[in-house]
């Protein structure tokens, strides 16, 4: 039996400790330490206060507090239930490890802006704790609004165009899309259940009463309110077509990436639905409506296109991008998979993903602060310039892919029992999202293998530039190397030569660059002076899409030959370059690295062994330490998962919601 208690301020607490070190970070802000010394010790607090409520919790009792009724029966209401406190854990331990990350990150790349940035952070991270302690659907949509205006700065924090577009994208998405959906199924909740039993929005382990009345006496009704309240939450989720904001916000720098990735923005939206399949509607209802089933086919097409997309990013970022908008279609996934194992699958899937991905973001920002590498056709050999980040990298990948020992197994093991007990018991359709999982761990392998493989076992003088980063499909049937690297491994071109690889792509362009050096040519399978034993000889025409970087353009590929649109001189000193065919705006220090715009230097990668790289040269402790945090939890969860707070907690809400094993 749950007993609340009104007089409990623990939940308040937790969401008003980042109020106070907004505060003070700003008023901090020409003293850096000490704003950052406020950062660090208030996400210790907060996740001291969530930690001092979860044995309570564990053991059946609820912690509420109630702060103003805007009407009879909808209250702006805190609560410290299961569900919340899974949610709550996540975000308060992850926002330490996050900001230890943002120190060395931000003051590794001398960024600008950096008090509005914690500031925006830490406003971030307490609506968070308002969604996990949200009592209702009113208090829980007053805090989703309240996140996406606390992440805008966050996510147009470089202040270029690119910036600003993605961050009014975001808005329109999140703010006024996807807010204006869920107000809307909030009004139609309170409606519905003023009709049948007496008005109100607020949470219950396995649905609101008065609602299942309503669905069991107007069902239409009951299933439009569903679908507002879903695709409403769906938005933050990145459920498609509702998640081309995702990947434009990765303009935003790599700690806010791993924010909206892993721990506040988009689980906000998965824990959103989650609340309206257990606590509004309850399991029974959802099944009843026949809402469920079109949720999960929804979630299924979503992960199995977006990890297609993935595999044909060349930009490391949004390779990450897109593997988020597929692996929060799991949860969304597993929620509409009805029995015991789904639900348990899909509530885990929320930290196995967090810890997963916000390892995998953390180690693409440390490869971007150290060598200003950002696109995976530029890393060959870099895992002996960053052994253990890149280790760190193909753990955590293989957890992506729901590689044993990694937390990814176990949440996806449980929902593929669930799928196929489903399609035992209940539809066939339940087979079918089985199926979808296993592909998708498939493409998982496709996407994150590459990186995998062009780290490890290529070498920047034997590089193959082609598995599965850009068309034709399959790759090109010869590789491209430069014997002169200037600028980050590109052979140093004149403006003249720039304008003749954009014709590259038509077939007089392409003879004219050939009858300029007749000592290259392309081998065939009719060549009789070709050995097929050996490599390929290499070919440089300037047009091939892996030095392009074209699989990320908005432009036809013919136009999106990697000459240097612009360059000038930023305030810092450093270099601005926007390439055409990505309009990837990067602020290069020189001081970091000298003469290199990203990928190997004049000579290679430098080799790191052994100590070295624990002693700190591979990258500084503050963003070492993170990455190698975020993984071993990532390894914990999947070794260890009963010994975890986190699945004990999840059996808790799914047993308390009427579903038994």
């Amino acid at each position: 039996m749950q007993v609340a208690d009104l007089l409990e301020l623990r939940p308040l607490l937790a969401v008003l400790v980042s109020v106070v070190a907004t505060v003070l970070i700003v008023a901090s802000h020409r003293r850096p330490n000490l704003r950052e010394g406020w950062t660090i010790l208030a996400a210790v607090t907060k996740f001291g206060i969530v930690l001092s409520m979860l044995p309570a919790v564990l053991n059946g009792r609820v912690f509420e507090t109630s702060v103003v009724t805007f009407l009879p029966g909808v209250e702006f209401t805190l609560r410290a239930d299961p569900l919340g406190m899974l949610f709550a854990v996540l975000a308060s331990g992850l926002w330490i490890v996050t900001s230890f990350y943002s120190i060395g990150y931000m003051r590794g790349l001398s960024e600008p802006n950096q008090t509005r940035y914690f500031a925006a952070f830490a406003m971030s991270l307490s609506a968070t704790m308002g969604i996990a302690f949200a009592a209702n659907l009113v208090t829980i949509f007053v805090f989703y609004e309240i996140l996406s205006i606390a992440t805008y700065p966050l996510v147009a924090h470089d202040e270029d165009e690119r910036a600003r577009s993605a961050g009014r994208k975001y808005l329109a998405y999140t703010l006024f899309g996807g807010g204006v959906l869920v107000l809307a199924g909030t009004v139609m909740i309170y409606w519905l259940t003023a009709q049948y039993g007496g008005a109100t929005v607020d949470f219950a382990g396995g649905g609101i009463p008065a609602l299942a009345e309503a669905a069991s006496q107007d069902p239409m009704m009951a299933r439009i309110a569903f679908v507002l309240l879903a695709i409403g939450f769906g938005v933050k989720a990145g459920l498609m077509p509702l998640h081309q904001w995702l990947p434009e916000a990765m303009v935003a720098p790599t700690p806010v990436s791993g924010l909206l990735h892993a721990v506040a923005v988009v689980k906000s939206g998965a824990f959103g639905v989650s609340r309206v399949v257990l606590d509004v509607f309850g399991p029974e209802v959802v099944y009843e409506l026949g809402v469920g089933i079109p949720l999960s086919i929804l979630a299924a097409v979503t992960l199995t296109v977006a990890s297609i997309i993935a595999l044909r990013k060349d930009h490391l970022k949004q390779r990450l991008a897109y593997s988020t908008v597929s692996q929060l279609s799991y949860i969304v996934l597993g929620l509409g998979i009805f029995g015991w194992h789904g639900l348990v699958g899909a509530l885990l899937h929320i930290p196995a993903h967090a810890f997963m991905k916000l390892t995998l973001f953390f180690c693409a920002g440390a490869i971007h602060v150290e060598t200003h590498t950002d696109y995976i056709s530029n890393m060959a050999g870099i895992g002996k310039r960053m052994p253990l980040t890149m280790i760190a990298f193909t753990v955590a990948a293989a957890g992506m892919a729901g590689i044993p020992l990694v937390a990814g197994f176990v949440s996806k093991y449980y929902m593929l029992i669930g799928g196929v007990q489903m399609g035992m018991e209940l539809t066939p359709v339940g087979y079918y999202l089985a199926g979808a999982l296993l592909l998708s761990g498939v493409l998982n392998i496709g996407y994150f293998w590459p990186v995998v493989y062009t780290a490890f076992f290529e070498a920047e003088d034997d590089h193959d530039a082609k598995p599965l980063v850009d068309f034709p499909l399959g790759g090109q049937r010869t590789s491209t190397i430069e014997d002169v690297r200037t600028d980050g491994g590109r052979e140093d071109k004149s403006d003249s030569d720039a304008e003749s690889d954009s014709d590259a792509g038509s077939d007089d362009g392409a003879d004219e660059n050939l009858a300029d050096e007749p000592e290259i040519r392309h081998p065939t399978l009719n060549d009789p002076d070709r050995e097929f034993s050996d490599p390929a000889d290499r070919i440089d025409t300037g047009d091939y899409a892996v030095d392009q970087h074209a699989s990320d353009a908005d432009v036809p590929h013919s136009e999106g030959d990697g000459a240097t649109a612009a360059q000038g001189d930023d305030e810092s000193g450093g270099e601005t370059t926007e390439v055409a065919g990505d309009a990837q705006h990067q602020t290069v220090d020189h001081d970091a690295a000298p003469g290199h715009h990203g990928g190997p230097p004049a000579g290679g990668w430098e080799r790191y062994r052994g100590l070295t790289a624990l002693f700190g040269r591979e990258s500084t402790w503050f963003m070492l330490a993170p990455i190698l945090t975020a993984m071993g939890l990532a390894v914990l969860l999947g070794v260890v998962p009963d010994h975890m707070a986190f699945l004990e907690l999840i059996e808790l809400v799914v047993e308390t919601r009427g579903v038994s094993p």
